[in-house]
Formats: structure tokens, C-alpha cells, sequence
């Protein structure tokens, strides 16, 4: 603002032009801003027309399951899974699910140990990424990136390239280290979303419970009344406590 003063508009000629190169170099980087903005958004479309989202669980996780399903009935979202060992042998503990099962509610999935999949790069532009449920291990992975395996690798291609990281962290209590790790990963532009039960939804089971934290995760990349309108979801949105009735 100081350099388009009307003050020194009047300063003389060579001003003037000098101004001029000023303005016209502002607006060409409007310009190019403007441009790129519109490339990243084509290019996060796809070739194909459609949404990239990454869903990663390390275990077993009835959140991740359900946000597999709920993304899976929205056409135009593809969604790359990433399953652990300990994770497939956690869903068959705790949801009777197969690896099998679980690797077809995916579009595409990623062995673990596979540094050279597409979602290890930022070439492969993607919506962002929901690690559900995320362990104290792989969060510190991420906060000191690590990279150690395909989940922290593609936590650190997300982060740097400003995409959506959401960390569904599961533990407690938290110690040190886990608060300090969460703290550097929301400083990097993460979210730390732990799935805490909203009880003044009045759930009536736990599927109430899990929906609830799949609407609050999918709000976070907008995809929420998408999915909803794709299934039976349900989102409920806080309309404020009613006015207290007149004694």
C-alpha cells in the first residue's frame, strides 16, 4: 500500500514508470496465481474426473472401515488404502473382516513397505490423507519425518505439499512425547483429530458413535454431505441449545 500512495504518484516521471512496471508485475502474479490455482484443481480432479483421497489404518480400525465404505459410495472420490500386517489380523479380531474384504472397499491399494507406490509422490496430487486410527509409533514417525514406511512417506509428501493430513490418534493417557508430537505435526499444518465420542448427539449405538467421527474427519475435506447424500449417513449438525422455557 505505501508504494501506491498518492504521494508518490506524483513524485515525477521516472516514478511514475516505475510504478507502472509495478503495477503491470502485480498483475501478472495475480495472473499466474490465478492460473495455478486453477492447474492444482484440474490436476487434483484427475485425469479421469475424479477426487484422490488416501485412507491409511495401521490396525484394524472400525473409523477407517467405515470411511472406506462411506467414500466408496461417492463416484467422485478414488480412495488408496494402505493395510499393515497388524492391521489385517486387527480386523479380523475385532470386525470379522478379511484382508481381502477390507482391501476391496478400496479403489487402489499399497503394500506398506512400497516407497514406489504413486501416493509416495507429490506428482500424485491428491485431496489428503486420514491415517485411521493412527499409533504414538507412526505419529512420531511423521513428526520427525521419518519416512520410514509407505504411511509416513506419504504423510510427508502430503505435508509438503500443503494437503490435507488428518491424524485419527489413538492412546491414553499422553505422555511428553506424544503431546510434543502432536504439537510439531499441527505446526507442520496437520490436524490431530483424536475420536472422541460427542455425547450430546445422543448416540444410540456405537455405529452413531463412528458415524459421528466419519462426518467430523469427511467435513474436514468437504466430503461430508457428498456422502451422505451417496448412503445412509446421517449428519447431524449442532443447531444450538434451545432457549430455556419460561419458569
Amino acid at each position: 500500500h505505501h508504494a501506491c500512495s498518492g504521494q508518490e504518484l506524483h513524485a515525477g516521471p521516472e516514478r511514475g514508470v516505475d510504478q507502472a512496471l509495478l503495477v503491470a508485475q502485480v498483475q501478472d502474479a495475480l495472473d499466474l496465481a490465478a492460473i495455478t490455482r486453477r492447474l492444482q484443481r484440474l490436476a487434483r480432479e484427475g485425469l479421469d474426473g475424479r477426487q484422490h483421497a488416501e485412507v491409511f489404518f495401521g490396525n484394524g480400525h472400525r473409523i477407517g472401515v467405515r470411511l472406506l465404505q462411506l467414500l466408496r459410495a461417492v463416484p467422485e472420490v478414488e480412495t488408496h488404502l494402505v493395510l499393515s500386517q497388524a492391521g489385517g489380523l486387527t480386523a479380523a479380531q475385532e470386525l470379522d473382516m478379511t484382508r481381502s474384504d477390507l482391501e476391496a472397499l478400496a479403489d487402489a491399494v499399497h503394500n506398506p513397505r512400497d516407497i514406489g507406490a504413486s501416493v509416495a509422490s507429490g506428482s500424485f496430487v491428491t485431496d489428503g490423507m486420514v491415517v485411521a486410527p493412527c499409533s504414538m509409533k507412526t505419529l512420531a514417525s511423521i513428526a520427525v519425518g521419518l519416512s520410514d514406511n509407505l504411511v509416513s512417506r506419504a504423510a510427508d509428501v502430503v505435508l509438503k505439499e500443503r494437503r490435507r493430513l488428518v491424524l485419527l490418534a489413538r492412546e491414553t493417557p499422553l505422555n511428553q512425547a506424544h503431546l510434543r508430537n502432536m504439537l510439531a505435526v499441527t505446526e507442520m499444518g496437520g490436524v490431530i483429530c483424536p475420536p472422541v465420542p460427542a455425547f450430546y448427539q445422543r448416540p444410540r449405538s456405537l455405529d452413531d458413535v463412528v458415524d459421528h467421527t466419519c462426518v467430523r474427519v469427511l467435513d474436514l475435506f468437504g466430503l461430508a454431505d457428498s456422502a451422505a447424500a451417496a448412503s445412509p449417513l446421517t449428519v447431524r449438525r449442532w443447531p444450538g441449545l434451545a432457549p430455556a422455557s419460561a419458569a
